[in-house]
């Protein structure tokens, strides 16, 4: 399943445009401030994280189940218009996982995601801890 055709992804309008997610401007997510609500970036941020693992690992899609296990994330600026989250992940990470999930069959993965306003300026950080585990398991 696509990232953002998990339902609760669809219901706020989370899409892929040009290889990122976004989440569009729209008034029923807006907080007390007029501003996007935090709730709102940590979604985008949180869908943004488990779309690049897809991307990162192909190898994987459809053998395991992933689950975030932990997050965090900082809230920098308000934030308004549309939303763009942009993921990463360490070299290091990733080889360290992979050695992992190939010694267990699980292993553990923290993405790290900016999500940014339409000028670029970023409104929040955020790092999602994963579970991965293989579906024989």
């Amino acid at each position: 399943m696509e990232v953002t055709e998990i339902p609760f992804n669809r219901h706020i309008g989370i899409s892929e445009k040009e290889g990122s997610l976004e989440l569009g401007e729209s008034g029923h997510l807006q907080n007390h401030l007029g501003t996007v609500h935090g709730s709102a970036q940590f979604s985008l941020a949180e869908a943004a994280s488990g779309a690049f693992l897809l991307g990162r690992f192909p190898e994987l899609v459809g053998r395991v189940v992933p689950v975030v296990r932990t997050s965090e994330i900082k809230f920098r600026r308000p934030a308004s218009g549309t939303l763009k989250a942009l993921a990463s992940v360490s070299d290091e990470s990733a080889d360290s996982f992979m050695a992992q999930f190939e010694k267990k069959g699980r292993g553990l993965i923290t993405v790290s995601v900016d999500v940014r306003d339409s000028e670029g300026t970023v409104t929040a950080t955020a790092r999602y801890d994963w579970f991965v585990q293989s579906m024989g398991q």
